[in-house]
């Protein structure tokens, strides 16, 4: 089924679409010499949605951001998949097919996997809130809501933006080493469970802290200086907004576009149990529970061949040594446009 055959419809609702690379939907992006602008009129539009919550739910998504969204564009077309690992594959292929806007529907994870897929391309990033916290879609401040994010697409603006990268793959968030891993593991078989919720997320934390054994030895290089460390976690950050959230410093770093490093300072369970209640309130202290470091460039070597990297809230095994870094202007992202009388200049995002 080529791009140009789906109006009114869902692209192999059940698995990746198989797409054309010989038929493509155009030659860009749909904008003006000013780099802001959108022509939303002239967008062609891909919709990846992940279905493995369940067909009727996710067909019912399938629909709302259609009605909303399809009379206002082009052409909309949805690449619907099973798993949240073919999400970054799919993000591709509509980039490929000539899309020039993908949208994103889903949580942290979902969106570090299209962003991931839409570097170097010309396509243009929406994003549509659907996880728990959804740390990226309050940063760009597109809108708590499904509906409100639709809004931000129709009306926005483009922006290019500042990223994360880690060994070649990019984070929005924050990218982990240590204990945070663990914490997802034990979480995800909490959301098995019990569903997810916030109270679940923060069991997990509480329940691994309370199980760690012994902290990592690290060697941190940065402008040609290394520094050996013991810590059970080490958190890169790009989120300003999480970081306010989470009532840590490095605010003001992320928005000049570098890397804020925390290193958890606690060794014992109960130390890092007290530092994660702290946290969850906003009440952290300054300088005792995390050591701060900011660089544009930080690689950290661990002893381990391997180590488990988190993502945004998606683990993966990575080969030591782990070089951070940021891209700069290397995601176009629809934002909302600025009020009458601003001068659209919003602070950094991701």
């Amino acid at each position: 089924m080529r791009p140009d055959d789906l109006s009114g419809q869902v692209m192999d609702w059940w698995g990746p679409p198989d797409g054309n690379s010989g038929e493509v939907w155009g030659k860009g992006m749909a904008m003006t010499n000013d780099s802001s602008t959108l022509d939303l009129s002239a967008s062609r539009v891909a919709l990846v949605l992940n279905g493995s919550a369940g067909r009727q739910d996710a067909h019912a998504r399938e629909g709302h951001i259609r009605e909303r969204l399809a009379p206002s564009v082009s052409d909309f077309a949805t690449y619907a998949v099973r798993e949240g690992r073919d999400i970054a594959g799919a993000a591709r292929r509509a980039a490929e097919d000539g899309a020039d806007i993908v949208v994103a529907l889903g949580g942290d994870g979902t969106q570090a996997a299209v962003a991931g897929a839409l570097i170097g391309s010309k396509s243009a990033m929406g994003v549509l809130p659907g996880g728990t916290f959804n740390y990226f879609s309050r940063e760009l401040g597109v809108g708590a809501t499904l509906d409100e994010a639709l809004d931000t697409i129709l009306h926005g603006q483009v922006r290019s933006i500042h990223i994360g990268d880690v060994n070649g793959r990019i984070f929005l968030n924050n990218a982990c080493i240590g204990v945070y891993p663990a914490i997802l593991t034990r979480r995800e078989a909490i959301y098995r469970r019990w569903g997810r919720s916030r109270i679940a997320a923060y069991w997990s934390v509480l329940l691994t802290l309370r199980d760690l054994r012994a902290p990592m030895h690290l060697a941190l290089t940065r402008d040609g200086v290394t520094t050996h460390v013991h810590t059970p976690l080490a958190f890169a950050a790009r989120s300003a907004f999480q970081l306010e959230s989470l009532g840590l410093d490095g605010v003001e770093a992320v928005q000049n576009g570098q890397l804020a490093l925390f290193l958890a300072r606690g060794h014992k369970p109960l130390e890092l149990i007290e530092a994660a209640f702290r946290l969850a309130l906003g009440k952290v202290s300054r300088g005792r529970e995390f050591d701060l470091i900011v660089a544009d460039e930080i690689v950290i070597e661990t002893r381990q061949a391997r180590r488990m990297l988190a993502i945004d809230g998606e683990r993966e095994l990575v080969p030591s040594p782990f070089r951070l870094h940021v891209r700069r202007d290397a995601l176009k992202v629809i934002v909302p446009a600025p009020a009458a009388g601003e001068d659209g200049v919003q602070p950094d995002a991701a």
